[in-house]
This record gives structure tokens, C-alpha cells and sequence, in this order.
């Protein structure tokens, strides 16, 4: 999976509502790009704009964190993870990180 086909994937999860999502919440990957995702509005784009929070993590780690190969508490425990702005935020993602892979 690269970055063009998981904003893809997210696009199609926050159609029309989110299955509840409702907060900003941009991914930063670093030199590969980012993912925007805003539930309220339906949208999933590469727009580094004002997120609710922000998850920095390596692609590598995130395409584990999605297909259920890591595990994100270890992850944020080991440095892997970094939320900044509202952690509640980054704790809603896992409804919607399952339809990611």
C-alpha cells in the first residue's frame, strides 16, 4: 500500500459521516507525506492542515500499526508514535484504522 491508495481507503471510510469519526486528525509519515482526515466534513485528503491532533509515525511502522502487525500502545510506548495536540483523538483511530488495510 502507498500513501496515494491509503487516502484512497481513508476517503472511502469517513464517506458520509466517518462510522462516527468526527475530529480532525492529520498523519504525519515525514518524507513520504500526509494524511488529512476530517470525519465531520467526510474528507481524506494530503493537505497538511489544522488537525484536532496529529500522529507522527514512520510509513513502515504505520502499514504494521494497519494491518494489525503492531501494536499501538507499544508503539507510543516505544517512541514509534508521537500524538500531539488531543491524545482522545488519536484514541478513537483504531474503529477507523480497521478499514485501512
Amino acid at each position: 500500500m502507498d500513501l496515494a491508495e491509503l487516502t484512497s481507503k481513508a476517503a472511502a471510510a469517513v464517506e458520509g459521516g466517518g462510522g462516527g469519526f468526527t475530529k480532525k486528525v492529520k498523519f504525519d509519515f515525514g518524507d513520504v507525506g500526509k494524511l488529512f482526515i476530517d470525519g465531520a466534513a467526510g474528507v481524506a485528503n494530503n493537505d497538511d492542515a489544522e488537525a484536532d491532533a496529529t500522529v507522527k509515525v514512520d510509513w513502515d511502522d504505520f502499514t504494521k500499526l494497519a494491518a494489525g502487525q503492531l501494536d499501538p500502545t507499544m508503539a507510543f510506548m516505544q517512541g514509534k508514535l508521537k500524538v500531539l495536540g488531543d491524545m482522545s483523538v488519536a484514541m478513537q483511530l483504531q474503529g477507523l484504522m480497521s478499514k485501512f488495510s
